[in-house]
């Protein structure tokens, strides 16, 4: 809404920025035209509201009047706004549906792993402060919200039955949707406690100092899952002393003060086994553990794709195991969520970020280096670490070294799938061959034989006889046209 505001302020300024009294005036011709009695007129000051941001349930029909005050007869153009003014109020909608409940959704009944983790947070939570906030954070599909759930469930389960319980998904990484305006949970949050509608402010601030009055001295303990950022957490949490409050959230949470933070990483090897026995079923893993663990290497031990695949391998007893290493194993474990769930994560990201993410397809799924990066973006070093940085805090890469980071195989293998849809064949060329130019004469076409370089059959810098001392310059290549096409 704040967003369409501000494209209302810019019409005004192309109106010739006409005073508020006269836009008024024409919205009182208008109206009288129409034959709306003048008890429905809107007041100068009502005018004025409508170009105010931090609106949340605008008068629709006025604002409509209002562009019609600016642009006249045209039609076309109120046309457009109307249905732009559609989709606005749409999303504000979306944005109110809260799914939110006083007890906890229940956990796995086979939780495997993350007992040090589980420690930690359980630690955390428990610990002598004021009112501990532990906020568990990574990558799609790591397990976050199952960990949250596990150690909530661990939580209540030595504490006294009525302590008060809040859960909220916040939907943050929806792909369909905006994320859950911190508001319409406020407002579930009050009901739930037992306050009466006419008891609930309609302002966010006043919602939230009620809130922390309910909730102080009960010892509450809130979930909320799924965070979008850190402003949409803020008014949410309890900040009364007792009070507990577990946030899980893809994105890197810098800006939650007085927070605990423990990145929810992919699964130990051995575990990763654990997890596909448990949805395979035992007896179907017994024949060939060295293969378990190399389909648990290729899916880079994330919990969300070990158990699609598991759950594929009890559903197609026919499959050997040897029939899902290696392509197939990929392409089922997207197929079936994961996809769904780095996409989410992708939508969110700044352009920048995200083309370099397509690009780091052409590089092996190893660590790569801010020089590297650079040469597939044909920017300076400061762009590519600026835009590696917010790959770092969506998860999607992972910080290595002060100039390296690391991509998850499956960030890897959606990357590839999106390089071909969202590049074109001449900018894939041009990153392959800056990234060939700066690498080292011994090893860069070893480097460079990844998969997507022989799915698009780009050739590569190859090696010269011995004594011969130079290299074929990919560039050169693309020169003379000798570089086929995607």
């Amino acid at each position: 809404m704040d967003d369409f505001i501000a494209e209302l302020r810019l019409l005004k300024a192309w109106a010739g920025n006409p005073s508020i009294s006269e836009i008024t005036r024409r919205i009182h011709r208008d109206w009288q035209r129409a034959g709306r009695p003048r008890g429905e007129w809107p007041a100068r000051s009502t005018v004025g509201n409508c170009f105010q941001v931090g609106r949340r349930r605008p008068n629709a029909d006025l604002l409509l009047a209002v562009v019609q005050a600016l642009v006249g007869t045209d039609e076309a153009i109120v046309s457009a706004w109307r249905q732009s003014l559609r989709a606005v109020l749409g999303e504000a909608e979306a944005a109110t549906r809260v799914s939110a409940c006083d007890r906890l959704p229940a956990g796995l009944s086979a939780f495997v792993g993350r007992t040090g983790l589980t420690a930690q947070a359980e630690a955390l939570l428990t610990s002598d402060g004021q009112m501990p906030t532990l906020a568990l954070e990574g990558m799609a599909g790591t397990g976050k919200t199952s960990l949250a759930l596990h150690v909530a469930h661990r939580l209540l389960a030595r504490e006294r039955t009525d302590v008060p319980v809040l859960f909220a998904n916040l939907r943050g990484s929806a792909r369909q949707g905006p994320p859950v305006d911190p508001s319409a949970v406020l407002e579930t949050f009050l009901r739930l406690l037992g306050a009466p509608g006419d008891r609930i402010p309609y302002d966010l601030n006043a919602r939230a100092v009620l809130y922390r009055q309910l909730v102080s001295g009960t010892g509450a303990l809130v979930v909320l899952d799924d965070a979008a950022d850190e402003e949409q957490l803020r008014p949410l949490l309890p900040k009364t002393p007792g009070c507990r409050t577990l946030v899980t959230s893809r994105r890197a949470l810098d800006g939650l003060a007085d927070a605990a933070r423990l990145t929810v990483l992919p699964l130990d090897p051995d575990d990763s086994v654990e997890l596909l026995r448990a949805a395979a079923g035992a007896e179907r893993l017994a024949s060939d553990l060295p293969t378990v663990q190399q389909m648990a290497t290729v899916l880079g031990h994330l919990p969300l794709a070990l158990s699609v695949i598991g759950r594929h391998m009890r559903e197609h007893p026919a499959w050997a195991l040897g029939d899902y290493y290696r392509e197939p194993l990929l392409t089922l474990a997207l197929e079936d969520g994961v996809r769904t769930a780095l996409a989410a994560s992708d939508t969110r990201l700044p352009q920048g970020a995200q083309r370099l993410l397509r690009l780091l397809a052409l590089h092996p799924p190893t660590e790569v280096e801010i020089a590297g990066a650079a040469a597939l973006l044909g920017e300076p070093s400061a762009v590519a670490e600026y835009h590696l940085a917010a790959l770092a805090a969506a998860h999607l890469v992972e910080r290595t070294a002060p100039d390296r980071f690391r991509v998850h195989p499956l960030a890897h293998a959606y990357a590839e799938e999106r390089l071909c849809i969202d590049e074109p064949a001449t900018h894939i060329r041009e990153a392959l061959a800056r990234l060939a130019e700066r690498g080292s004469s011994r090893d860069t076409s070893m480097r460079l034989e990844t998969r997507t370089v022989r799915g698009l059959r780009l050739p590569i810098p190859r090696q010269h006889a011995a004594g011969d001392g130079e290299r074929t310059s990919l560039l050169q290549q693309l020169h003379a046209g000798r570089v086929l096409a995607a």
